[in-house]
């Protein structure tokens, strides 16, 4: 195993002892992943490039772990090194081990997640439900005269200063733990929008399976109108197959007020050379010297 490497972090108030912590090489069979990790590890693009460094340069970072009761270490933070560090054959990877317990493992594991650029709005739900519940043990545990971890809302809050969202924002996400996973997909995926997902989180779970089977059969997702419907029939106990059927198959607002023409039609009056951006220019253009001549004829009329 390669030669221990020395990283010095200095710890508590300026003038104390600075306690020094070791950066070690690891095998990567004895790091396992955090339990009821939320953040997805991806074979995408951004994985390839780190492929490619860690196989030309090695991990830079070293990872967080803490030493596990049954043997071997538990990830905090690294997940994506160490995937990559897998695939680029690596034996080992730096690590610096700390023991925390669990809440303090929590917290640091979903902080350390949360400054990644491209986060899914499952992956910050459930992060901010997990650092929140894990907030709230904390404040229970101590002997704290504050408010500021004690009850729901104040525990949100202490999250939203770090992410820099508000307290209900950050509610917000965690009532998306709620919903079924294909609608959590959904929401992934940008095909339901988060205000219509929050209020659907308050649907049970057989309601949602049954909006599922609506949704497929009028061939629409619900925008908030709807959502918030659906939501009290649920609270009326009207919330039927049948309901939610008809809620659904209503026309959105915005499907009324917009026409489409597809690439099919728009194709057959324009050069294959033509990028979308130029239809649209010269459609606008045309209707221009349209409603001139309309406007032109009218005034001749009177």
């Amino acid at each position: 195993m390669p030669e221990n490497k020395t990283y010095v972090r200095p710890h508590g108030n300026r003038g104390s002892t600075k306690r020094q912590e070791q950066v070690k090489q690891i095998p990567l069979s004895e790091l396992h992943p955090f339990k009821n990790h939320p953040f997805k590890v991806l074979d995408d693009e951004m994985m390839e490039k780190t492929v490619e460094s860690v196989r030309m340069f090695g991990v830079m970072t070293p990872a967080i772990a803490r030493p596990r009761e049954q043997g071997g270490y538990e990830l905090i933070s690294g997940h994506r090194r160490l995937h990559a560090s897998e695939i680029a054959g690596k034996e080992t990877m730096p690590v610096i081990i700390r023991k925390l317990d669990d809440d303090a493992a929590v917290i640091l594991m979903v902080d350390s997640n949360l400054q990644r650029e491209k986060i899914l709005p499952s992956e910050r739900a459930f992060a901010y439900r997990m650092k929140l519940d894990a907030i709230k043990r904390q404040g229970r545990r101590s002997d704290l005269t504050s408010r500021q971890l004690v009850g729901k809302l104040e525990a949100a809050d202490v999250i939203g200063v770090d992410t820099g969202e508000s307290g209900r924002q950050v509610q917000r996400y965690v009532r998306l733990t709620e919903l079924l996973p294909p609608l959590l997909d959904m929401v992934d995926e940008g095909r339901i929008a988060l205000n219509p997902a929050v209020e659907l989180s308050y649907l049970t779970k057989s309601e949602q399976e049954l909006l599922l089977d609506a949704m497929d059969y009028a061939q629409a997702t619900p925008s908030l109108s709807q959502a918030q419907r659906l939501k009290k029939l649920s609270h009326d106990n009207l919330c039927t197959y049948e309901a939610m059927c008809a809620v659904m198959s209503e026309e959105k607002k915005t499907d009324l007020d917009r026409v489409t023409l597809g690439n099919d039609v728009l194709k057959k009056y324009f050069p294959r050379t033509y990028t979308p951006k130029q239809m649209e220019d010269t459609i606008i253009r045309l209707l221009e010297q349209w409603q001139r001549k309309r406007q032109k004829k009218t005034e001749q009329q009177h």
